[in-house]
């Protein structure tokens, strides 16, 4: 039996995307692994309800911007507030795509990656 541990994307600047993490989604660091040589930082962050964790990588000798495709992947979170969630990211200015229709929207991180917010 298999149980879902971790997802990963990888970050240009580590700092502001653990900044957008906190803001506007809550997560929180919960395990952290640097390499003796500085060549790459791993942050795994929690929601402090789950044990899923999003691993963001720093790679110090990847200085151009990562390839994401047309952004078809996501990762997605459960709302309990959905309506204020919205307003908050709303003023954040993070919110790239909205589907009323199914009551679902995505903000977007500092590298482009798309998070998908459900009620």
């Amino acid at each position: 039996m298999l149980t879902f541990n971790h997802f990963n994307f990888n970050v240009a600047d580590l700092e502001a995307s653990l900044k957008f993490y906190k803001d506007a989604l809550g997560l929180e660091p919960v395990r952290r692994k640097e390499a003796p040589d500085g060549s790459f930082v791993l942050v795994y962050l929690g929601d402090g309800r789950s044990e899923f964790t999003l691993e963001l990588t720093w790679l110090r000798d990847h200085p151009q911007k990562y390839n994401l495709g047309e952004c078809e992947f996501h990762l997605a979170l459960k709302a309990d507030e959905f309506d204020a969630m919205h307003r908050k990211h709303e003023e954040m200015g993070c919110i790239c795509f909205e589907n009323p229709a199914m009551g679902i929207y995505f903000v977007t991180d500092p590298d482009g990656y798309w998070i998908e917010i459900i009620p």
